[in-house]
């Protein structure tokens, strides 16, 4: 069974394809234990959404993409609550914020106590994924595109995914 942190270290993964990666390296940029980091790639390779290479391992993009457009939003919906100070996310970070004209509703945040927004309260997909997306903006965007889809409206969730095919796009391809 998949856990928020397998997402979340796909994700990362993800974000820069060409980079290579350690346990070690996953769980200091992640702030997540070496061995949970271990755990999530096994539950990630169990379910299809990452294989083994010469290398290490890597994402399984099609599979991630299938998931990450269908299916996050059943397994992983995010918890809303009040106003909070944080980071923006889903439609009010980028890529997206700049494809929506600015309204008086209080924008999505993540809860943290160095964010420089007031919005609303929105659960980030794993407990460290603020911190980890603070130091790798391509980490940050991929979060905030699946967070638009994990608990966006229409519009929000059909420009994410379009968002998000393109950047899961395999290395080499267009």
């Amino acid at each position: 069974m998949l856990k928020a942190q397998d997402i979340v270290v796909l994700l990362k993964l993800a974000s820069d394809p060409g980079a290579p990666w350690s346990y070690p390296r996953l769980a200091l940029e992640l702030e997540i234990s070496p061995s949970e980091i271990h755990a999530a790639v096994k539950r990630a390779v169990a379910a299809g959404l990452a294989t083994k290479t010469s290398s290490g391992f890597q994402p399984v993009r099609q599979a991630l993409e299938e998931f990450l457009i269908h299916g996050i939003k059943f397994v992983f919906a995010p918890k809303r609550g009040g106003p909070v100070r944080g980071i923006p996310t889903a439609w009010a970070a980028p890529p997206l914020k700049d494809l929506f004209v600015e309204s008086n509703e209080l924008p999505p945040v993540w809860p943290h106590p160095e964010g420089s927004v007031r919005g609303i309260e929105f659960s980030p997909l794993y407990k460290s994924a603020p911190n980890a997306a603070r130091k790798d903006e391509n980490l940050y965007e991929l979060l905030a595109l699946v967070d638009a889809i994990r608990g966006g409206r229409a519009r929000e969730k059909d420009l994410a995914a379009k968002e998000l095919r393109a950047r899961l796009v395999p290395a080499g391809k267009s």
